[in-house]
C-alpha cells in the first residue's frame, strides 16, 4: 500500500530543464496569462478540523478546484495555457516579433491561429481544457476520447467546438493514436503525458499546475508539513511536489502520490526502480486517474522529490466523495468528483496503518494539504455515487 522513496536520484536537485519549468519564474508567467481569462479567481482553500482531530494530525487543508475557470478541475490550468503558449510561438515566429498574451485576440493572430489544430487524448478533463483553450484563441480542436468516458464527459468537450474521435481501448491506447493522427495530419499533439522525443508541451501542461500551488502557499496559514497529491500519469503530482521543492528548498514538505490500485503506475514505477506500464484489469471508479503508463517527466521530477507512494481502493475514493459531501462538525461541504478526493482518501489509509504513518511522521502537529482535483465533472456518476446531486450537496452547505 505505501512504499518509501529508494531510488538512487531521490533527494538529488531537479533536472535543469524541469527546474525552469516548475520554479518561481514560470509561475509568474503563469499568472500573468491566468490574469487575462475570464472567469479567472482563486480557488477555495478550506480547512478541516474535524477530519483533522478525527485522524490525529494537527491541520488537514483542501485546495478546491472545482471552481477553477469554469471547468470543474485542476486541468483547467494546463491544456490551455498550452494551447495559449504555443499559438503565441507559432505567431511570434511568422509575424517575426515577439508577442506576449495579451496580443491573444489580436486579428492577425487569431488569424494564424485558425490555421492550427490541437489535439490531445483524455479522460475527460484534460480535453475540455485543450478545447477551451482552442476555442479561446481561434485554434481548432481534435480530441480523442477511449470507451471508457462517459457521455456527460464527451459532450462536456465537445461543447467548446472540438471534433471528437472515439478510440477503442483505454487511455494509453488513445494517446497512440492522437500521436499517431497528428502525424498524418500536421495536428499538435498538446498531452499530459509525455514520452521519449517529446517532452516540452507535457512540460508546458505541467506549469500550468503551479498556479494553483502558489495560491495554496499564500492561503495557508502556516506551511505544509505534509502534501498528498493523486496521480494518473503523474503530471499534477510532480507539478506540485516540483514546485514545492523550489520555492521552498530544504522546508519543502514530506510528498506523497496516492493512486488507484487498479491503476497504479507510478507505485510500480517506484517499487521497480524503473519506468513501468501496468496492466489494464478491472476499470477504477477513479476514472481521471485511470492510467497504466507513468509520463517520463513526471517520473523524472518524482524520482527526486517524493517521500513516498500509496494506493486506494475503490471503497476509500467513494468513501471519500460521500464524507465530504456530509461532512462531521465545523468542517465545510464540498463537492468532490470520483478522483478529486483521492490525495485525502491517501491521508486516511496513511494514519490507519502504522507502518506508513510512523515512515512520514504524521502525528499531532502535522500540517496536511490535500487538492480536490475535480467537482462532479460527471453530474449523472457523483449523484450515483453519493446518492445526492451536486445542486443538493451545495445547496445544504
Amino acid at each position: 500500500m505505501f512504499v518509501s522513496n529508494t531510488h538512487p536520484s531521490y533527494l538529488q536537485p531537479l533536472d535543469r530543464i524541469d527546474a525552469a519549468t516548475l520554479g518561481a519564474d514560470a509561475h509568474a508567467k503563469v499568472a500573468r496569462f491566468l490574469a487575462q481569462r475570464d472567469a479567472n479567481a482563486v480557488t477555495p482553500l478550506h480547512a478541516l478540523p474535524a477530519l483533522a482531530s478525527e485522524l490525529g494530525v494537527g491541520s488537514i487543508h483542501i485546495k478546491d478546484e472545482g471552481f477553477r475557470l469554469g471547468l470543474g478541475s485542476f486541468k483547467a490550468l494546463g491544456g490551455a495555457y498550452a494551447v495559449m503558449c504555443l499559438v503565441l510561438e507559432e505567431a511570434s515566429k511568422r509575424l517575426q516579433r515577439t508577442l506576449d498574451v495579451a496580443d491573444l485576440q489580436s486579428p492577425e493572430v487569431r488569424a494564424i491561429a485558425a490555421t492550427m489544430t490541437v489535439t490531445c487524448a483524455t479522460d475527460g478533463n484534460h480535453g475540455r481544457s485543450v478545447a477551451q483553450g482552442a476555442q479561446l484563441v481561434g485554434a481548432r480542436a481534435a480530441i480523442l476520447v477511449h470507451a471508457g468516458v462517459s457521455e456527460g464527459r464527451v459532450a462536456a468537450i465537445a461543447r467548446f467546438g472540438a471534433d471528437m474521435i472515439c478510440v477503442p481501448g483505454n487511455y494509453d491506447d488513445s494517446v497512440r493514436e492522437a500521436a499517431r493522427l497528428a502525424s498524418e495530419r500536421g495536428w499538435i499533439v498538446v498531452s499530459d503525458t509525455s514520452w521519449p522525443g517529446y517532452e516540452r508541451i507535457p512540460g508546458l501542461v505541467m506549469q500550468g499546475y503551479t498556479a494553483m500551488v502558489g495560491e495554496a502557499l499564500q492561503q495557508l496559514p502556516a506551511a505544509p508539513t505534509h502534501v498528498f497529491v493523486q496521480a494518473g500519469v503523474g503530471g499534477v503530482a510532480a507539478a506540485v511536489a516540483g514546485h514545492l521543492a523550489l520555492v521552498m528548498g530544504e522546508r519543502r514538505p514530506r510528498f506523497v502520490v496516492v493512486e488507484p490500485a487498479r491503476a497504479a503506475c507510478v507505485h510500480a514505477t517506484a517499487q521497480a526502480g524503473h519506468l513501468v506500464r501496468v496492466a489494464h484489469g478491472e476499470p477504477t471508479v477513479m476514472a481521471m486517474l485511470e492510467c497504466y503508463e507513468p509520463s517520463p517527466i513526471a517520473w523524472r521530477v518524482l524520482s527526486r522529490v517524493a517521500e513516498g507512494f500509496m494506493t486506494v481502493d475503490e471503497a476509500d475514493a467513494i468513501a471519500v466523495m460521500n464524507r465530504l459531501a456530509r461532512p462531521a462538525g465545523d468542517d465545510p461541504t464540498i463537492v468532490a468528483g470520483e478522483s478529486g478526493g483521492v490525495g485525502l482518501a491517501g491521508l486516511i489509509r496513511a494514519v490507519a496503518s502504522p507502518d506508513a504513518k510512523e515512515q512520514l511522521g504524521l502525528d499531532a502537529t502535522s500540517r496536511v494539504l490535500v487538492i480536490n482535483t475535480e467537482g462532479a465533472t460527471d453530474p449523472a456518476r457523483y449523484t450515483e455515487l453519493v446518492g445526492l446531486r451536486p445542486d443538493q450537496v451545495l445547496a445544504a452547505a
